[in-house]
């Protein structure tokens, strides 16, 4: 019989005594996990949204109230591979040698060979007694062309007992591929495709939720009666399940019934002062609307991308679903540690900006639930600036592993906060880099940006969230913050040295 783990309470008092970070009774059967991570996916969802702007995603909030959300979590690196490549190994992107999207080289092991020693978190866990399998996309691969042609990307298959790449339709999918905005490349610009709903078994994200679902099955307690006794199914083991769901990525795909719950006359585009972008770096404004020649949008093609976007999401939200109701009917949900989390966040016309890749928190914050039996602050908010780097030493310490942590992460583990969500000491600020040396510190009041390697007259962004949490007044000319700019700056260069640094061994 599965043993229930005692999570926060009085267990945590006789788990201390080995390690006062393990909250855990080691004496206990270690926990599952169950990793899943989201493409492109931006905090205006339901447990982060004002209700009137929310996506529906009824299985996120089921999730949220299970669980702890963290409103303010940031990642490494707005574009896919660079972020997947630092959350994985819970190193900083300047560490692991990889800024960009770069195909194979999304494999720290070969972009950094001072790396070769340094495990994935999947990899962790595997040499520690545990299943470990991927489903789908956890490191960088081409969306849509690696799904259509069957081309994966990059990946660490020392990490994996088992590794599931489906192939799918996308933009061959039936329904009619519509192109939402300039140019062709359907993995980088907006296109929306509305498929019967007869057919949704035929997308990226169900044949996921299908293959995860088989394998929390198959590593149920009590193999059904059916099975045969030569089969080794090794329930005693645990699992590390890594699930990456595409959507809502573009192109925009999603079931008809989706898309009927998002009119796009209804879609709200985020209103944004005429001078906004007045003020700001040019770097920053690369993918604005009014400036770029990448997107060309009409008002009707920007709301028609936001109902496109919503109904993308409400179709994951589905598919993350099943994952629960598995877990729930196999009885494995009382020993499973769910995080759920996106790779980066996504503009969707604030700043009049579309997709990632810019240094606002609509780019670089991340929706991140945690969610751990019996735990005692269940449905709880933490309002702590933290980051995706931490993942890494917070899934360690919860399995108790505390001990047997790599030495080089550069994460800090989130127990202290599903402690205590208030706790008020603990992470100083949240780091992030992009494209033309864009690097970016994000504090509990602030943000402060800047592109290129040293200060220049016209290359800074402040922004006080306190009283302009839009971040639509760039603060950085004002002579009035100096001082601050200075900290701020003397920060960031210190952490850059320590990456760099790092990165050596």
């Amino acid at each position: 019989m599965l043993m229930r783990v005692l999570f926060f309470g009085l267990a945590l008092v006789v788990a201390s005594a080995a390690s006062k970070d393990q909250p855990f009774d080691s004496t206990k059967s270690k926990p599952n996990i169950l990793f899943v991570v989201v493409d492109d996916l931006n905090t205006r969802i339901g447990p982060y949204a004002d209700p009137e702007l929310s996506i529906y995603t009824p299985h996120l909030d089921r999730l949220a109230s299970e669980g702890m959300t963290f409103t303010k979590a940031y990642c490494q690196y707005p574009v896919c591979g660079a972020s997947r490549a630092s959350f994985m190994t819970g190193l900083y992107p300047e560490t692991v040698k990889i800024m960009g999207n770069r195909g194979d080289k999304s494999h720290h092991k070969i972009a950094n060979p001072a790396l070769a020693d340094h495990p994935t978190i999947g990899e962790f866990f595997r040499e520690r007694g545990y299943y470990s399998a991927r489903v789908s996309k956890i490191f960088h691969m081409r969306i849509p062309f690696g799904l259509e042609r069957g081309e994966w990307g990059a990946d660490v298959p020392e990490s994996w007992d088992f590794a599931s790449s489906p192939m799918a339709p996308e933009t061959l999918s039936p329904g009619k591929l519509e192109k939402l905005s300039a140019g062709d490349h359907y993995g980088s610009n907006f296109a929306r495709l509305i498929v019967p709903d007869h057919l949704d078994h035929t997308q990226i994200d169900v044949l996921a939720a299908n293959q995860a679902v088989a394998i929390i099955e198959s590593r149920a307690v009590a193999p059904p009666k059916n099975i045969r006794n030569d089969v080794k199914l090794k329930p005693d083991d645990p699992f590390f399940l890594a699930v990456g769901f595409v959507r809502p990525h573009v192109p925009l795909i999603a079931p008809e019934r989706f898309f009927k719950r998002y009119p796009e006359k209804r879609a709200h585009i985020p209103n944004t002062p005429k001078d906004d972008l007045e003020d700001l770096p040019l770097e920053a404004t690369r993918n604005a609307n009014s400036r770029s020649g990448r997107f060309k949008m009409t008002t009707l093609q920007q709301r028609q991308s936001i109902a496109a976007y919503h109904a993308s999401v409400s179709f994951m939200d589905e598919q993350l679903g099943r994952l629960l109701d598995a877990l729930d009917y196999t009885g494995q949900r009382d020993n499973t540690i769910i995080v759920f989390f996106s790779d980066h966040g996504f503009n969707l016309g604030e700043h009049t900006s579309w997709q990632k890749d810019s240094l606002w928190d609509d780019s670089v914050r991340v929706p991140l639930i945690i969610s751990v039996p019996e735990m005692k602050h269940a449905g709880a908010r933490c309002q702590a600036v933290v980051e995706l780097n931490d993942l890494f030493p917070t899934l360690a310490d919860l399995a108790g592993l505390t001990d047997e942590k790599p030495g080089r992460l550069q994460g800090q583990s989130l127990v202290p906060y599903l402690e205590n969500p208030d706790k008020a000491s603990g992470h100083e600020y949240a780091y992030t880099v992009t494209h033309s040396k864009g690097a970016s510190l994000r504090t509990a009041r602030w943000r402060y940006s800047r592109w290129g390697d040293v200060v220049t007259d016209d290359n800074e962004e402040l922004y006080d969230h306190q009283s302009d949490p839009d971040e639509f007044h760039n603060l950085a000319r004002n002579p009035e913050y100096q001082s601050r700019l200075e900290e701020l700056r003397g920060r960031l260069k210190r952490i850059q040295a320590e990456n760099l640094k790092a990165a050596e061994g």
